[in-house]
């Protein structure tokens, strides 16, 4: 039986709520993708569920991937970067609309997490950043699919080959954001919205968006093989271990090319 330490599933009404908890800075594990996988395939059975809202505790959103806690395990890096991906993939089958509220830092992975969901609602003060270039890797998630999806592949590029941050506010003008409230109401908003879906007729709703995302499944997949090659070796690098000792350090990296 799993044993669930991150992610907790309720209901209100219609609409599956799916709370990720990993204080302080809510670092997706190996564990939580687990956790993540139980919540989101039991409210995807549910014919009750029309609508899920995904959203997380505390004032960060998800500050990115944490490989290092299946070391603990004894599973080799290679191994565990192979198994985030793989289980981080089968979020793209969810078959029932999904709202993100998104109300503090989205970094890394956890950007990636967010563009997961359908929709997004957040505030001024949060933050986005695909910040793999920064730490001298190729971004990953599939947010070579999805990011550009969304915002438009220039936008797109100009994030990923900067690794800027951008507020909330850049983020709605960017297309990133459905809605833009106070921090108080970001779950809130992402409720209402997830409740006027869950309103709708659900076989409707749920055909609808088979098409919108016809074959997005099978193109985050291809993706997603070449992101996770390219990040195993460039993992091995001298560039990666100083764009973590940088950001570790709090200061600009100094990369070589090597």
């Amino acid at each position: 039986m799993l044993d669930r330490k991150h992610v907790t599933l309720e209901m209100s009404g219609n609409v599956g709520v799916v709370t990720f908890s990993n204080p302080p800075n809510n670092f997706i594990t190996l564990q939580a993708l687990e956790e993540f996988q139980w919540a989101f395939r039991k409210l995807d059975s549910d014919d009750h569920c029309r609508a899920i809202v995904l959203a997380s505790e505390g004032k960060v959103f998800c500050a990115g991937a944490d490989f290092t806690t299946g070391l603990a395990e004894g599973i080799d890096p290679n191994e565990g970067i192979a198994k985030f991906y793989d289980r981080a993939m089968t979020f793209y089958d969810i078959k029932k609309p999904m709202v993100a509220a998104v109300q503090g830092a989205a970094i890394g992975a956890g950007f990636g997490l967010s563009l997961l969901a359908d929709f997004r609602t957040s505030c001024p003060e949060a933050t986005f950043s695909a910040n793999f270039t920064r730490l001298g890797i190729h971004p990953g998630f599939g947010m070579s699919i999805t990011l550009p999806r969304i915002i438009g592949i220039n936008n797109a590029e100009l994030l990923f080959y900067t690794s800027r941050r951008i507020k909330g506010s850049e983020a709605m003008d960017l297309g990133l954001l459905t809605e833009l409230v106070e921090r108080d109401d970001v779950l809130s908003s992402a409720m209402k919205l997830a409740a006027e879906i869950a309103a709708c007729g659900p076989l409707a709703v749920q055909d609808t968006k088979a098409t919108m995302r016809m074959d997005l499944a099978e193109q985050v997949r291809a993706a997603n093989q070449r992101e996770q090659a390219l990040q195993t070796v460039q993992m091995a690098t001298e560039d990666f271990r100083e764009g973590i000792k940088a950001a570790s350090e709090r200061r600009a990296p100094n990369f070589t090319g090597s």
